[in-house]
């Protein structure tokens, strides 16, 4: 009984399933934020976070481990142009998946899946943050 075997297998065979996800990481890297369904986004987070965290260190190594995962070329020098500079002094969590209503057709849940430093809604300097008191406040008379 091997308990941390937790792999959404999707339902596909591993070739289908590994091809699936290098593709998706791929348009992730490329275009920042995709829609696809609950489950798949899921599995993108699990595969993408440990690639990104590999492309903190800058050298050849670490762009032929990553190129083995995601298999194209573009995607590969997009994360580590300077654009992605903000990403790799994150500690982590650098994706966020918000849930986005169901299909139509199979009634399948779908969301985005984004870069977390590259959302410019959840970035705004004039949110301001609520303060909550503890304890009786004074009365007034």
């Amino acid at each position: 009984m091997n308990y941390k075997n937790n792999n959404n297998h999707l339902g596909r065979k591993y070739g289908h399933r590994k091809s699936l996800l290098s593709n998706m990481a791929s348009s992730l890297i490329k275009k920042k934020k995709i829609f696809t369904t609950l489950s798949k986004a899921k599995a993108l987070k699990r595969y993408i976070e440990p690639i990104i965290t590999k492309s903190k260190i800058d050298n050849t190594h670490s762009r032929r481990n990553i190129f083995s995962y995601l298999k194209d070329k573009v995607a590969v020098s997009e994360l580590f142009k300077d654009t992605f500079q903000k990403v790799r002094e994150r500690a982590g969590g650098y994706t966020r998946i918000i849930k986005a209503g169901f299909r139509f057709g199979d009634r399948a849940t779908l969301s985005f899946i984004e870069l977390v430093d590259f959302n410019t809604i959840y970035i705004s300097k004039n949110v301001k943050k609520s303060v909550r008191r503890r304890g009786k406040g004074k009365k007034v008379k």
